[in-house]
């Protein structure tokens, strides 16, 4: 039964976290039809704002009294600025969220189906999250053509800056032996580090270590976790890769959901010791087989990237070509550049 707001106040509450709700909503919906060009994504954000709307009565507007409102003058450095696009996005959806459990809680007093439709809301916003985050990270796995598999290094920040100052937009953390007390805060920061410059953040092996940090996602070997397993416990917006070395291996990663694949080691490597190349032969085959994002990985450096490329790959990873650089940034933008130049694929 739907009754008056017990006081001003509760009228006010339910008016601020209702225009709230709908303009942390409307920042999110104009990101999803001009930035994704997602009608699949901008359509649930419309739907939600016209059910808000629905619920904005004229007595909370009425209610409404900017001039005393004495949370007009609080703020806090963090709201000043916005770091990257996804950390705008996740500003606007905790905004959201926040206001429809005010709005589930507070609307009860006024109407019970008012709190039960906002609870509902809530979880959508949830739903929404996972399919704008994973969407758009999924986009740029798919633009990237250059990927940096970093190797342990006393400068490692500073050569990961180095790489994305140079336009680098997809990184993988991977070390095998530095004890967790030292790596957790470094993955840390190298994950405020990348999406500082807008680059997707990947954990090697560790799927406990990506859901730490809140990685982007995580890449798997042969000899790790199931995907379905790494899927369970990061969720669907996680990005999951595989190594794979021969077209079995490949078959049975696509068949499990790889989102993306690691394709060799193409030449031989150090951080492969004991590994046989696959060759050039194996990219050709990603290239005809292959429906989803791979990088040709192993050996890959400035001066055999023309002849990978040749064989069919578009997008490669590399360790030594930018760790092992005298100018980090430098060689990313040689790699890119190369990347970008127009190549014929062999048959």
């Amino acid at each position: 039964m739907t009754t008056a707001p017990q006081s001003p106040a509760i009228a006010r509450i339910l008016d601020a976290n209702l225009n709230r709700a709908r303009e942390g909503l409307r920042t999110i919906e104009e990101w999803c039809r001009f930035g994704l060009n997602s009608a699949e994504l901008a359509e649930p954000c419309k739907a939600m704002r016209q059910e808000i709307a629905r619920w904005h009565r004229p007595e909370f507007r009425q209610a409404r009294d900017t001039t005393t409102d004495v949370g007009t003058q609080l703020t806090h450095p963090q709201e000043a600025q916005r770091e990257s696009l996804q950390q705008l996005l996740q500003a606007n959806l905790g905004r959201v969220q926040e206001a429809l459990r005010v709005l589930e809680e507070y609307g009860k007093l006024h109407d019970p189906a008012m709190g039960a439709s906002f609870k509902q809301l809530r979880y959508q916003t949830y739903i929404l999250e996972q399919n704008l985050l994973g969407q758009d990270r999924f986009a740029r796995l798919r633009s990237a053509p250059l990927y940096l598999v970093t190797s342990p290094h006393d400068q490692l920040l500073a050569i990961v800056e180095a790489a994305l100052a140079g336009g680098l937009t997809l990184v993988q953390y991977r070390d095998k032996d530095t004890p967790d007390g030292q790596r957790l805060p470094l993955a840390l920061q190298l994950r405020d580090l990348c999406h500082r410059y807008r680059a997707l953040f990947l954990v090697n092996d560790r799927v406990d270590l990506a859901l730490a940090v809140k990685a982007d996602g995580v890449h798997l070997g042969q000899q790790d976790l199931p995907i379905a397993v790494a899927r369970e416990i990061l969720g669907p917006q996680a990005i999951i890769g595989r190594s794979t070395t021969n077209p079995e291996e490949m078959a049975k990663a696509l068949t499990e959901g790889a989102d993306y694949l690691g394709v060799g080691p193409v030449y031989a490597t150090p951080t492969k010791a004991g590994k046989a190349a696959t060759g050039l032969d194996y990219v050709t085959y990603a290239r005809q087989h292959s429906p989803i994002p791979w990088f040709a990985i192993g050996g890959i450096e400035a001066s055999n990237l023309p002849a990978v490329m040749q064989a069919g790959a578009g997008q490669v990873a590399v360790v030594r070509a930018i760790m092992a650089a005298d100018n980090p940034t430098q060689a990313t933008q040689s790699l890119l550049a190369t990347l970008k130049t127009p190549v014929s694929p062999g048959k």
